[in-house]
């Protein structure tokens, strides 16, 4: 009989202390939960601080990249006129794959829709001069290519070079 008074007495205290630890532990869980928010809050505040100035970065590099493989500008700078046709051609598009790779991490700090643009004015920009080149006799030069690029840039109702650097813009706004 006093074993059995004993073992009774173990299970009170034993579910006394459950009980007690149970009433506790929902008692102190709400300011658990709300100091881990903060903590996650914090955190990304803290990352988001830390990207930012990287991710500005991305979006001036590939507003940079629209510049740079834009042809008013690229034509310009490579001096087209000592070159065949077939010549610039293809220091044109190495040129620009070229741009285009030495930026392409830039897609991890950047909306898929801002690299989608950037990938889009890449791959347009290659086609353009190529079938510039296609429309041109094998005699021509490199200004004849020059000309025929610019011709057909300037027959276009809008720039497209100015709205894809639009959208990098737009993006870019839609982070503050």
């Amino acid at each position: 009989m006093q074993i059995y008074n004993y073992f009774l007495e173990i299970i009170k205290f034993t579910m006394a202390g459950v009980g007690t630890v149970y009433i506790a532990f929902f008692l102190v869980k709400p300011y658990l939960d709300k100091a881990e928010k903060i903590q996650l809050v914090e955190l990304k505040k803290n990352i988001a601080s830390q990207t930012l100035p990287l991710r500005f970065q991305a979006y001036e590099r590939l507003v940079l990249l629209i510049e740079r493989i834009n042809p008013a500008n690229m034509l310009l700078r490579l001096h087209g006129t000592s070159y065949s046709a077939h010549e610039l051609h293809s220091l044109v598009v190495t040129e620009i794959r070229e741009e285009f790779q030495h930026n392409v991490s830039q897609q991890i700090y950047v909306s898929d829709r801002s690299w989608n643009v950037v990938k889009r004015v890449k791959d347009d920009t290659i086609s353009v001069v190529t079938n510039a080149i296609k429309a041109l006799p094998d005699t021509a030069t490199g200004l004849d290519l020059s000309k025929t690029v610019l011709a057909h840039l300037g027959s276009l109702q809008d720039n497209p070079y100015d709205i894809a650097t639009q959208m990098l813009r737009s993006d870019l706004e839609e982070l503050f």
